[in-house]
């Protein structure tokens, strides 16, 4: 079952494909998965590579990178769970690549349904590094994970047990806000203010503001380049404008020339 489920996957133009058993899934803020789909067996989790644009200094540029692959991402985690359907007679459930989540002042926005990296490492599809992403063996830091919850007990991958992190600190000196200062943790805040600069935190300020303003202070907010961006981030999502962790790591430089150079 597994080889032809990952020959599906690689056929969809997914880059790889792990399998983990829900009970070896771990994950410490996200919600328990039984929660999500009671006799939920197996996780399906399939990997994408980001796209280069993630390297460019326009922002408009790197964030379309982002939302093709989200796109393509949800086109495969839907043909995914059609296919364990109707060829396996399972029960499927996909998760998305980033959004919708739970949005809560107790979330902050910040913890999927699911925890696609704790459901990576599960599946045998990279390690931790000291940026707290993923490493794949392959397409290093720059991947983004989905994940297909089943009722159909699959053979699980092994876990990765390569030491694909060098320990550099290249992603600790390039992080703008001091977000991975301390070992084995993001400061999500930091890292949030200054990534999305224009999310529901910028938001809030500005709706607030706006409401005490004078109607000329309002006039003139309005023409601001911050209602723009807060505009264009609210319809698109969630808008990234720092890839600093994901580009400068040397091993997501490394593996993306090694599949150039094939």
């Amino acid at each position: 079952m597994k080889k032809s489920i990952k020959e599906f996957a690689l056929n969809l133009g997914v880059d790889d494909l792990g399998v983990a058993a829900a009970a070896d899934y771990q994950s410490p803020r996200s919600p328990k998965l039984d929660t999500i789909f009671p006799g939920v067996k197996s996780i399906v989790v399939m990997a994408y590579k980001e796209p280069s644009s993630c390297e460019s200094s326009n922002m408009q540029i790197a964030m379309s990178g982002r939302l093709d692959v989200m796109a393509f991402s949800r086109s495969c985690s839907y043909r995914m769970s059609r296919f364990l359907e109707r060829e396996y007679g399972g029960t499927a459930m996909a998760t998305p690549a980033s959004y919708p989540m739970e949005m809560s002042m107790e979330t902050m926005g910040s913890i999927g349904d699911v925890s696609l990296r704790h459901a990576a490492i599960a599946a045998g599809l990279g390690v931790f590094g000291r940026h707290n992403l993923v490493i794949h063996p392959k397409l290093g830091t720059r991947v983004i994970f989905t994940a297909i919850l089943t009722d159909l007990e699959i053979a699980s991958d092994s876990p990765c047990t390569e030491e694909l992190c060098i320990h550099c600190d290249v992603c600790v000196e390039q992080c703008p806000a001091g977000a991975l200062d301390e070992e084995n943790r993001t400061d999500v805040g930091k890292c949030l203010r200054s990534s999305q600069p224009y999310g529901i935190g910028n938001s809030i300020r500005f709706w607030s503001k706006f409401a005490d303003g004078t109607p000329e202070e309002k006039k003139k907010m309005v023409k601001g380049v911050d209602f723009w961006r807060m505009y264009q981030a609210g319809f698109i999502g969630f808008q990234y404008f720092c890839w600093n962790c994901m580009k400068s790591c040397p091993m997501g430089q490394k593996q993306e020339k090694a599949s150039t150079q094939k």
